[in-house]
Formats: C-alpha cells, structure tokens, sequence
C-alpha cells in the first residue's frame, strides 16, 4: 500500500488548472439515468423531432451539407484539419495518420459527425431537445465508427497477421460466450481473476452483527492504539460493499485502519423479490440497529458515518431523522460523490419523463426489484466508447481476454434494489424531496437537513457523468452546520478509489460556499496528491482521543459471526 499522506498535499499556485479541468468535465455529456432507463418510443421521438426540423429547415439542411462537401473535398485533396476530439483513443493507431486511406476515412468520418453535430446544434429545437438529440447522435456516429469494423481497423488488421488468424477465432469465440452468458454485451472484464474474499475484500475483520437487511463488519486493528470515535462506512445499495476495500493500495478501509482508525462498514443484503417491499425507512431502521451494535461494540456515545452515492442519500435521511429528534449519535458524517436534488445537471437524466418515470416503477414493481444488470447497461451506454466498443474492438476484433481489473470486476458484480425503494428514489429525485425542508418522512419524522448541524465533509469528482458536481455541491450547501466542500479531479468511482501516490492527482479547496458553484471554483485552490490525505487529517479531528486498540473484535453481546467479508456479500 502507498504510504500515508500526513498533509493535505502540496499546495499549487492558482492558475487556469481550475478553467481547465471544467472544460474537460464537458465531455461528459449528460444521458439518461439508470432507474428510469431509455425506451425506445422516446429514443423514436427524439429522432421525429430532428426528422421534424430537417423538414422544417431545408436551407439549414442544405447548408451542412454543403459544409460536408466541402470538408470531403479538402480530405481528398490533402488539406483538411479534420481531427477527432481531444482524448479521443479510437484513432491512436499510428495507421490512421501514416495511410493515406485510414487518413481519409478517418478524416471523412470526422467531417461527417461535424455536419450532424453541427446541424443540431443550429436548428431550433429548445435547449433540452437538442441535448437528447445529441446523445441520441453520439450513440449513432459512435457505433458506426470506422474502428469498430474489422477492415477499419488497423490494429485488428495488423493483429490477424501476427497470430496467423487466431485473433479471428479468439474473437468468434468470445462473441458466442457474450452471446450466451452476458446477454449480447462485451465481456468488460474477466471475471475468473478475482474471488471476494481471496482477492478482494480481503482485509481482516468478522461480521459482529447481522439483521435480514446488513451484515455490520468490524475490521482487525493494525495499529496499537486507535482513536476513540469509530467510523462507519455505508455503501451504496445499488453496488456491494467492497468498493471501499479492493485490492493492495486502493482499499479505503486498509487506509483508514492503518490511520489508527475503527473502521466498521455496512454490507447490504441482495434483495430478491421477496423484499420488495423494502424501503427508506426499512435501510435507515437497520443502519439505526447497526449504529446501535457499533457503540456497544466500541462504548463511544456517538459514531461518524462515512457513504457514498445512493448510501451518502441513506444516511442523509438518517440524519436528518436523528436531527428532528434531537439525536446526536452522529458526529461528523463524509458523503462522496452524492446528489440529494435534480437541480442542477439533473440527476434524473434527459429522458426521464412522467411516462418514462411511471413505467421505471411499473416495470420493476412488476419484477418486485429493479436488477442491476439492467442498471448496468444504462450505465454502459452512457459512455459507450468507454464501456462497449472498446470491448467489442478489444473482444471480438482483436480476439483479446476482457483486462482483470478489480474495478470492473466490482462494477460487474450487481445487485438489485427492491420496487418500493426504487420508486422512492425517483419520487425523491422528480419532487427533490431531500433539498425541500419537511417533503420527505423518515421513520415517521419529516426531515430538514438544514438542521443536521454536525459537520460533514463533502466529496464530488469534477469528470464525473453519474453524480455531476454541481449538484454534489448543491448537496454540500443543502445542510447546515460546517461543511467541507473537495472536488476531486477524477470520474465517479476514480474520485473514490483515489489512493495517494498518484503524481496527476489532485483536488480543489475553497472553505466558502458561496451560492453558484462556478464561483466557488474560481477561487478554489489547487492541492496535489489525493483527497484522503485531507480527508485523514479531518477525519482526526473529529475522532476523539486515541486509546488502546482492542484485542478482538466484537464483544460478549455481539461476538464475531463469520469472518469477514460475511456472507451477504457473496449472495447472487
């Protein structure tokens, strides 16, 4: 494991770096949101609506396609500046600039997407139409990529060669084993190089206190005193626990425990359709129950909860519950990248309808859970370069295994949300039910977070395209109290496993909040190195004194069930 930063990293001047790295999070376009889905009558729609404005604005039409023309005749004549975007790995091949035929073709395609892209752009759809339009054009110029094509490809070309054909056959065999196996989707990773438990989650502890919803695990000391006030970390409901305990180095709990920290973590159940009826308020009761365990375990009156995503919106609720009764079992809490409205770079997507929300909770209370399978294709398409065709070129063009990457694996790895939460979910997300003070009830309490005062240290990531950071920082400003605001230079799960060591890592600070989150970045400064250091420092002061490291896990009330990682994890 990387060595502990005892810092908050090293300071770098203000410059443009902030401009910079919110240019790039552009590229994340927005799509839509995994608990609603894409139908295909909206996906018709959209494209009726483009139809409609061809019909509508033949000069614009003609005007594009002049543009085309134009920029075809420069590729033919060696003069055109056609290149794809900035990051764009599809064309790394050196083929596409030494060959004047992939030069060509790549150029072409380049000018054919500017004249869609373009097109849509100047038409007179309204500002929300346009950006489902583009989506909807993204997935199309994506998946008709010369790339994606055998003789497209050079590098698929070039690897026919080199194995005498058997590229062709390891890719043949890899597309019938996705066709079989993983419901028509490349294959992202290769699932036979990791076991939970022997490769992964593999960091000592027991679970010391199980009900039907969470295993409480408690992990082994590694150090000969801790600090007194423990931590609890509360995943996401959509994703299993060991997210936060991965593999050597990137592991948020060996960290934290390494820290001289008690580091407990929650692990959820995997609902079948027998708990469906599974709602806010039955994860809250069970965290109530876990919180409860914990300080018998640990003898501190109070905790700091630690969660991220759709478990950061979990203990939200929770503290806004404990809040309406004046409950202080909770010290501090860190929520990571989590957004509790739709206000901003709605969370709830470009296609998330009345018709499309009412048929999201039709069709998983139908099944009685909504699968994570299903949620992980929507996720997939929302960045399909990234997530499908570089594995269709990797698996089938190539005839390439998937990469073993712990993270994938973990991505891969789903679960399901029972109906009755799933619609809550998007309840709370179309009537921001989180950010409205007393819309929502919570074990029989509406809440307020602006009264949850205790302090609390807010993680967004500045590329991500699942929680976008200005709402992970309308989160921040939701509550009351002192709060925290880090913006990691990262994506959504990068901003998480974000061990430090890493030379391109950094992260913004500014202490104020003020109202527009553009502001608080232009005057943020830049820290090198990896958020946890700061996290760790802050994490000290609100931790209590330290005391002797206790000997065993659990107690006489709540002793060590099953080793950890449990077993609820490695339920299907």
């Amino acid at each position: 494991m990387a060595a502990i930063d005892q810092g908050t990293g090293e300071s770098a001047t203000r410059s443009t770096q902030p401009d910079d790295i919110a240019a790039s999070a552009a590229d994340g376009m927005l799509g839509p949101n995994p608990f609603v889905g894409l139908r295909p009558r909206d996906i018709l729609a959209t494209v009726q609506q483009v139809g409609a404005q061809a019909m509508r604005q033949p000069a614009l039409v003609v005007e594009q396609e002049a543009a085309l023309a134009r920029d075809l005749m420069a590729v033919l004549g060696g003069s055109a500046d056609c290149k794809p975007p900035q990051g764009d790995k599809r064309f790394t091949d050196p083929a596409w600039q030494d060959n004047a035929l992939y030069r060509m073709t790549m150029q072409s395609y380049v000018a054919w997407r500017h004249a869609l892209t373009g097109f849509v752009e100047r038409s007179a759809l309204d500002a929300r139409s346009k950006e489902r339009a583009h989506f909807l054009l993204s997935l199309f110029t994506d998946a008709v990529s010369p790339t994606n094509t055998l003789l497209g490809n050079p590098a698929a070309l070039k690897k026919i060669v080199d194995t005498g054909g058997a590229s062709l056959l390891g890719g043949m065999r890899n597309l019938v084993a996705d066709m079989l196996q993983n419901q028509g989707m490349p294959a992202q990773v290769d699932k036979t190089a990791f076991k939970v438990g022997e490769n992964l989650a593999t960091s000592p502890g027991a679970v010391v206190f199980r009900n039907e919803v969470l295993e409480l695990i408690q992990y082994a000391p590694a150090t000969e005193h801790v600090y007194a006030r423990p931590q609890l970390i509360v995943p996401p409901q959509i994703n299993k626990f060991y997210v936060f305990d991965l593999s050597e180095g990137k592991s948020i709990v060996d960290y934290l425990v390494k820290s001289e920290f008690q580091v407990f973590a929650v692990s959820w159940r995997n609902p079948t359709a027998a708990q469906s009826h599974w709602d806010l308020d039955t994860y809250v009761s069970a965290l109530l129950e876990a919180i409860a365990a914990l300080r018998d375990i640990t003898g501190s009156d109070d905790v700091n909860l630690h969660g991220a995503c759709s478990g950061a919106m979990t203990i939200s609720a929770l503290l806004g519950h404990l809040a309406s009764r004046g409950d202080h079992a909770v010290h501090a809490a860190t929520l990571m990248v989590a957004v509790l409205d739709n206000t901003a770079d709605s969370q709830l997507g470009l296609f998330a309808t009345p018709e499309a929300v009412a048929a999201a909770k039709q069709n998983s209370t139908s099944k009685g859970v909504l699968a994570g399978e299903e949620m992980g294709r929507v996720f997939a398409w929302m960045r399909p370069n990234d997530l499908v065709w570089n594995y269709w070129v990797n698996n089938y063009l190539l005839g390439k295994a998937p990469p073993a990457f712990d993270i994938l694996f973990w991505n891969n790895d789903a679960t399901r949300l029972p109906a009755r939460m799933h619609g809550q979910l998007l309840d709370i997300f179309t009537g921001n039910l989180l950010s409205k003070p007393r819309a929502l009830t919570v074990l029989g309490t509406p809440i307020d977070l602006s009264e949850v005062t205790c302090d609390k240290y807010v993680v967004a990531g500045i590329t991500d395209h699942i929680t976008p950071w200005k709402g992970v920082y309308n989160t921040a400003r939701t509550f009351g109290g002192k709060t925290r605001f880090v913006l990691s230079s990262s994506g959504h799960i990068q901003s998480l496993i974000n061990p430090p060591g890493n030379p391109k890592a950094k992260f913004f600070l500014n202490p104020e909040l003020p109202a527009n989150a553009d502001a608080w970045l232009a005057n943020a400064r830049a820290e090198k190195n990896s958020w946890w250091g700061n996290w760790r420092m802050w994490l000290v002061e609100h931790s209590g004194e330290q005391k002797a490291a206790p000997a065993t896990v659990g107690n006489a009330r709540h002793p060590a069930v099953v080793n950890a990682p449990g077993t609820y994890v490695l339920e299907a």
